[in-house]
C-alpha cells in the first residue's frame, strides 16, 4: 500500500511515531510537485495551507479538519486531527461520510492505527475538551484564583494530564484554541471564550 501525504517536518516526526508496517510505503508530497497515484492520502496541512489533493476524488484522504465539517467536503474526505500532540495519540479520531469511513477503516487497519469513529461536530471530542479545560482556566486566570505556572501544576498533579491547560495552549496555539471556542459557541453558550483568553491573544500578536 502507498500513502501520500502532506506534513511539516514537526508532523512528520510526530507522525512516526507510530510504527508503520513494512508493507506500507510513505511518499511525502511538498508544494508543486505532481499528487502520484497512491491508496491513500494525508494532508495534514489542510486547514493550516494550502489544500494539497483536492483533485484526488476515489481514494481515502485524510484531512486535518478540526474546524472543517464533511458537509464542506468531499465525500472521500475524512476528518482528523492533526493539532500538535494528536498525531501521536494511540487512537486516531476519525469523522466524515459512512462510505468513505469504511475506506479509512481499511486504511488505518492496514496501518495498524487504532482509530475511534467520533461525532461529524467542530472539533470533534478530544479537541473540543481540550479547548473547553483550555478555556475555563482562563476564567480562572481572569478571575486572579492562581497564577498560570500554578493553574498548569495542578491540573497535571491532580488529574495526571500530560500538560496543564496554559501549556495544552502553547503548544497547539492560541489562535486554534480561539477559532475552535468561537465556531462552538455560536451553537452553544458553554463555549463562550473567556476575556482573559481573547486578551493574552491579541496581546501576542
Amino acid at each position: 500500500m502507498l500513502i501520500v501525504i502532506n506534513a511539516t517536518e514537526e508532523q512528520k516526526k510526530e507522525l512516526l511515531i507510530k510504527p508503520v508496517p513494512d508493507a506500507i510505503a510513505l511518499r511525502w508530497w511538498r508544494k508543486g510537485d505532481a499528487v502520484e497515484a497512491a491508496d491513500a492520502y494525508f494532508d495534514l496541512q489542510f486547514e493550516d495551507g494550502e489544500p494539497a489533493f483536492t483533485g484526488v476524488d476515489e481514494k481515502p484522504v485524510f484531512v486535518h479538519a478540526v474546524l472543517t465539517l464533511s458537509e464542506k467536503l468531499p465525500a472521500n474526505f475524512i476528518r482528523i486531527n492533526a493539532w500538535k500532540g494528536f498525531l501521536q495519540r494511540a487512537v486516531m479520531e476519525i469523522a466524515g461520510r459512512e462510505q468513505a469511513l469504511e475506506k479509512a477503516a481499511a486504511v488505518l487497519y492496514a496501518l495498524q492505527w487504532k482509530y475511534q469513529v467520533v461525532p461529524d461536530t467542530p472539533g470533534m471530542v478530544a479537541a473540543r475538551v481540550i479547548a473547553m479545560i483550555i478555556n475555563e482556566a482562563y476564567f480562572g486566570l481572569g478571575e486572579e484564583l492562581s497564577s498560570k505556572q500554578d493553574i498548569d501544576t495542578a491540573m497535571k498533579l491532580g488529574t495526571n494530564y500530560p500538560y496543564g491547560p496554559f501549556e495544552w495552549s502553547e503548544q497547539i496555539g492560541l489562535q486554534k484554541i480561539h477559532a475552535l471556542l468561537t465556531r462552538l459557541n455560536k451553537s452553544d453558550t458553554r463555549y463562550e471564550v473567556a476575556p482573559a483568553l481573547s486578551e493574552d491573544l491579541f496581546k501576542n500578536q
